[in-house]
């Protein structure tokens, strides 16, 4: 066969990026396969056209992206963008397509660094045209200038707080703000605070956000206990209940954000371990101190693995690939754990405010797991509640079942839109623990796959 990867690292954004830049430094063969055009991933999108803009909206976090992107290009590292992995096996294999052509690629050791997707808000009339998400929005603003003017958020996060600040810093007109964060989660999270004091900067600055956004003369909505958005073939308004009132808002479009969850797919697809995360209430990948999963030779790093914000990630990647460097005998285990003491120390800083930010911006239950038997959970299939309903109390037995059942988690998303709500709705219809009920049994392809490139699949060859 031929000659493998020393290191394949899968996803440029924060930890990849730095995984990189890491192993570059070790006469390393490395490949990273990248969904974007450019690296960046979600947090710095598009961060290496910054220089020839004046953004100012998007803030120092944005900018400081700069320092790790070109840290990435001065590497030797072999970089393609808009590669879409649609394979990797314990047996160290990665499949990815690009530009029409599939190819299987293998490596000594693989770094997993595909990052967090947006939790799955499925809310009545969340399938309408004009509801995006705040991700999306996000996307639209720094890749292309392009604003959705006059919508109403609607959710909670740090992430719903960071995007309105940049629409407000942008003097993008908003038509109404319905901040669903639940007055007793600020009880809640306040024993840990003493715990998040190393990273306080960084809470100062959302609260500084949500003052500012207060202030704005935007309608503000706090205290809302549930939502629904209206519409037949469009979105018209979105309804908010207040009390024991129901409210509504004239609008075209609702960005909807109930904070970010790990993309575990190729992960678990993989057959890493992973296990319900109670706290962030979403599956997390099993890894031990340098992020190895339970296959050998694969890690996983950052946003994918659980959620710890760009700047953990950053360092999970580095911790990462000194491990790889080690297996590989690039370095020695003595190397690896002086090079990793710093950063394992300010991993350890970064991630003190978690438990403070997960018990603050948890999303109430009925905005995770619908009740109301029309509301869609499958987009792809358009499976609703009811349906799921049916089936379980007809004695389906869990998630894998269910896909045979009613084809729900079966579309092109593979469960990335449902597959959460699916592991809590069963779990509650069964009064079963999430962790008893389990998840989708994921297979590759994890994408899409063209059978025009399947047939003309680029194998490695015998040498």
């Amino acid at each position: 066969m031929s000659e493998p990867y020393d290191l394949i690292i899968i996803g440029a954004g924060p930890a990849g990026m730095a995984a990189a830049d890491i192993s570059s430094r070790h006469d390393c063969r490395v490949l990273i396969l990248d969904e974007q055009s450019s690296p960046g991933g979600q947090l710095f999108r598009s961060i290496e056209a910054f220089e020839n803009r004046q953004r100012p909206e998007l803030g120092d976090t944005y900018r400081d992206g700069l320092r790790l992107t070109k840290a990435f290009r001065n590497t030797d590292v072999e970089y393609i963008s808009q590669a879409t992995v649609w394979l990797v096996s314990s047996e160290l294999e990665v499949g990815f397509s690009k530009n029409g052509q599939a190819r299987i690629v293998t490596a000594k050791q693989i770094i997993i660094a595909t990052g967090a997707q947006e939790r799955p808000f499925p809310v009545s009339g969340w399938t309408l045209p004009g509801v995006m998400t705040i991700g999306a929005a996000q996307v639209l603003l720094k890749e292309s200038e392009i604003a959705i003017e006059d919508a109403v958020f609607a959710g909670t996060g740090p992430l719903f707080y960071l995007a309105l600040h940049q629409y407000l810093a942008a003097g993008i007109s908003i038509k109404a703000i319905i901040d669903l964060t639940p007055a007793s989660n600020y009880l809640r999270a306040l024993p840990h605070i003493f715990k998040a004091i190393p990273g306080l900067p960084k809470i100062l600055e959302g609260w500084q956000w949500k003052r500012e956004i207060v202030k704005s003369g935007v309608p503000y909505f706090s205290g809302v206990t549930d939502i629904r958005i209206i519409g037949r073939d469009a979105v018209t308004g979105i309804e908010y209940l207040k009390g024991s009132e129901w409210q509504l808002l004239t609008c075209e479009n609702v960005l909807l954000h109930q904070g970010v969850v790990p993309n575990v797919n190729i992960s678990m697809a993989a057959g890493c371990a992973s296990s319900w995360n109670k706290r962030q209430a979403c599956w997390t990948i099993d890894v031990d101190e340098w992020f190895r999963s339970s296959i050998a030779d694969i890690a996983v790093v950052g946003d994918g693995a659980a959620i710890g914000g760009g700047a953990a990630a950053e360092l999970n990647g580095r911790i990462a690939a000194l491990a790889a460097l080690e297996q590989l005998d690039k370095i020695s285990p003595r190397e690896r754990d002086s090079q990793a003491k710093p950063y394992k120390a300010a991993l350890k800083s970064e991630l003190s405010n978690r438990p403070f930010l997960d018990t603050l911006f948890r999303p109430v239950d009925h905005f995770r797991i619908p009740q109301q038997p029309e509301t869609i959970v499958c987009r792809c299939e358009e499976i609703s509640v009811g349906q799921i309903r049916d089936v379980v109390e007809s004695g389906c037995a869990g998630p894998n079942q269910l896909k045979s059942y009613s084809r729900c988690g079966m579309g092109p998303c593979q469960g990335r839109l449902c597959g959460l709500t699916v592991s809590e709705l069963i779990a509650g219809i069964m009064d079963k623990p999430v962790s008893d009920v389990g998840y989708y049994r994921l297979r590759s392809p994890i994408k899409p796959l063209l059978l025009g490139e399947l047939a003309n699949l680029d194998l490695p060859s015998e040498s």
